[in-house]
């Protein structure tokens, strides 16, 4: 039997199931939470929106109230981030951990922040748990807002429309996807995580060579 907690993660990633009881009103929600709020990293944006699209080549959702209020969703939850960390700047690296912040997942997005510049804003979008933590490292950095909105509309975009419609075009092409989306969602979910996969071996060859 599953623990409350447990049970509510298993219901957080049946994102099929998700969609089929919220619709895109859910689908804004958990896009917000996930790129506004620290404890949305867990949440699965990726593979809720690639199925997002899968569920609108079926007819069952509308693409373009997909495409536009998601995105606008993502920009605003990257706003709220950027200004909490506008705020609260250096103290957000002294927070100590708890069960919805840790503290080595804004340490992550500072070090890609480092490697990546103003780009960081768009790429970040790609990559789980750092789309999450990266608007507050770049509000930290005190980067400039204009700056940061023009990145962060481009990514916002960017982010939303491909994730939605590969969803769509698979939809469109492969006839009864939608009866084995969870394959859908694996392969998703693989690639948002191999930079991260790549990354880490990297590092691992570099400290067996040194």
């Amino acid at each position: 039997m599953l623990i409350p907690w447990q049970g509510l993660i298993h219901r957080l990633y049946d994102v099929k199931g998700l969609i089929e009881w919220g619709g895109t009103l859910l689908v804004c929600g958990v896009i917000f939470v996930e790129t506004g709020l620290f404890f949305g990293f867990f949440l699965p944006g990726d593979s809720l929106l690639v199925t997002a699209g899968v569920f609108a080549a079926a007819g069952q959702l509308r693409l373009v109230w997909l495409l536009l209020p998601v995105s606008l969703c993502a920009i605003a939850g990257d706003q709220l981030g950027y200004f909490i960390g506008r705020q609260a700047g250096a103290s957000l690296y002294k927070r100590p951990d708890s069960r919805f912040f840790k503290k080595k997942h804004l340490e992550e997005a500072h070090a890609f922040y480092e490697k990546h510049g103003g780009m960081t804003v768009i790429l970040a979008r790609f990559v789980p748990i750092i789309r999450t933590f990266c608007p507050p490292v770049t509000g930290a950095a005190r980067m400039s807002y204009a700056r940061y909105l023009t990145y962060d509309i481009f990514g916002g975009l960017l982010w939303v429309c491909s994730m939605v419609l590969l969803g769509y075009t698979l939809g469109a092409t492969i006839p009864h996807i939608d009866r084995q989306i969870h394959w859908v969602i694996a392969a998703v979910i693989f690639l948002s995580l191999l930079p991260a996969i790549i990354s880490a071996l990297k590092v691992r060859a570099q400290k067996r060579a040194g």
